[in-house]
């Protein structure tokens, strides 16, 4: 290359080409590295975990919803199926017992007025009855016997104790002018599910 195109001589072409050729370099490898860092970039699916700055409390882990939704499910089924032997019950009740309202107010008054357990209970029983004859009813007859020489009344009361002896229910009966050595049978009837089981026993009975 002539000196005519590069002014100062030839060694300063010379230098001029080196300098061109190292700019040009430097700019392809910029090139080449802005490439390479675009073809590195990847696209990820992944999920973006939720923002848990406005969040207060630890989230409930799988297991502890699980726990609480079985919790809800065990209540409202045991909530269903009281509602379903209470109703059970009613309607036994309504086809055995011709006490009314104001009986059972009745006898409820004598036994807060009894002392202790009452003074008839050497004269009172309790039978537990098969749930195929009450229509799957927890039911136990009140056996009633007046062994006085006077016409008497009956107040009984029967608490129902769960296995851990606490008393879960109380029903009160009775019977009204027997005549000396007449019996006579109300039923305690449960409102409860008869699972779990429960024991029934007569705790105060009156006579008046």
């Amino acid at each position: 290359m002539s000196s005519a195109r590069f002014p100062g001589g030839p060694r300063r072409g010379r230098v001029a080409l080196v300098a061109f050729a190292a700019l040009t370099g430097a700019v392809l490898a910029g090139c080449s590295t802005e490439g390479s860092g675009d073809a590195a970039a990847t696209f990820s699916n992944r999920a973006t975990p939720p923002a848990t700055e406005n969040f207060s409390g630890e989230p409930p882990s799988p297991m502890a919803s699980a726990a609480e939704s079985m919790k809800a499910e065990v209540k409202a089924s045991a909530s269903a199926a009281e509602a379903s032997a209470s109703a059970r019950a009613s309607a036994f009740e309504e086809s055995v017992s011709d006490a009314t309202e104001r009986t059972r107010q009745e006898y409820k008054e004598q036994l807060d007025a009894a002392e202790g357990q009452g003074n008839a209970m050497s004269e009172v029983g309790l039978t537990g009855k098969p749930l195929s004859e009450t229509n799957g009813v927890r039911a136990h007859v009140v056996n009633i016997r007046n062994r006085t020489d006077a016409t008497a009344s009956y107040a009984v009361q029967v608490d129902f104790f769960d296995a851990d002896g606490k008393v879960v229910e109380t029903r009160i009966v009775g019977a009204q002018d027997l005549a000396p050595d007449e019996r006579a049978q109300p039923l305690a009837i449960s409102r409860k599910p008869v699972e779990p089981p429960l024991t029934a026993k007569i705790v105060k009975a009156q006579r008046y």
